[in-house]
């Protein structure tokens, strides 16, 4: 059953300044809503039509924003710091959802995205259920070399506009939140480990088989770190975006994940 979905935007108040967000709402929403968490350097417009897709087959509400820095959230000036992933999930996430009165929610992250949902849920009890897509969970070489040649891409101006689309003058400082801290050497030994065993909700890992940004170690690690119940789904052939790739696929995994688990 498909549910009709309308959508409204948010523009929430944190330290720093303020967030955007899109809420998609089916017409009788039910069971806690999904928040987004995008990827390094995403928005909630580069989710494209699957917040709405996601909404119609679950009948949860779904949320989406744009981190401190990307889309039309406000705007950055200064480096992100080695700690981001834990200032986004101790700081922004938190304030955005009381912003929102969300009481229980699920997190679905891709990429980055996450390790920021596993990170909040290791010490938000409200978390109900975790969904990581193309999540990493340590520094991988495969990483690193996705990453440096990405960096190298973004030195041709038609490729570097197509990042401006998204975040307009904010494109720059988005690219180098992702490149130089990732590929600086303080942030080599990086990892989801101090997380994981504090999550006790349940969690499903999906990865893409040919994901050039990390191999399936990083599934494996998430779904045999984590305390709750955990399930790994690897797709064959399928990148780094698989929302985008394969998302009839996402969206049955996801519904069938929190039906099994009877999430609230």
């Amino acid at each position: 059953m498909a549910f009709a979905v309308d959508s409204r935007e948010h523009w929430v108040e944190v330290p720093g300044d303020i967030l955007f967000a899109r809420e998609w709402c089916p017409d009788t929403p039910h069971g806690a809503p999904v928040v987004l968490l995008h990827d390094s350097l995403g928005s909630v417009a580069q989710w494209r039509e699957f917040p709405e897709a996601l909404a119609a087959a679950t009948g949860r509400a779904v949320i989406a924003y744009d981190r401190l820095g990307f889309g039309a959230s406000s705007q950055r000036t200064e480096q992100l710091t080695v700690g981001f992933i834990d200032d986004e999930a101790e700081v922004y996430l938190p304030a955005l959802v009381r912003a929102l009165g969300l009481d229980a929610h699920v997190l679905f992250g891709h990429s980055v995205g996450g390790g920021m949902a596993l990170a909040a849920a290791a010490q938000d009890g409200s978390c109900v259920a975790v969904i990581t897509e193309a999540a990493q969970a340590f520094v991988e070489e495969r990483t690193l070399a996705g990453i440096r040649a990405a960096r190298e891409g973004f030195r041709d101006a038609a490729q570097f506009s197509r990042l401006e689309k998204w975040h307009g003058d904010k494109a720059g400082w988005v690219l180098d939140a992702w490149t130089e801290v990732w590929l600086s050497s303080a942030f080599r030994d990086w990892s989801l480990d101090p997380y994981l065993n504090r999550v006790h909700c349940p969690v499903l890992a999906i990865h893409g088989g040919v994901d050039e940004y990390g191999s399936e170690a990083f599934p494996r690690r998430i779904t045999q770190g984590v305390s709750g119940p955990a399930r790994m789904e690897l797709l064959a052939g399928c990148g780094h975006v698989p929302h985008r790739e394969r998302q009839s696929d996402v969206l049955a995994l996801v519904q069938g994940f929190l039906e099994g688990h009877a999430v609230p």
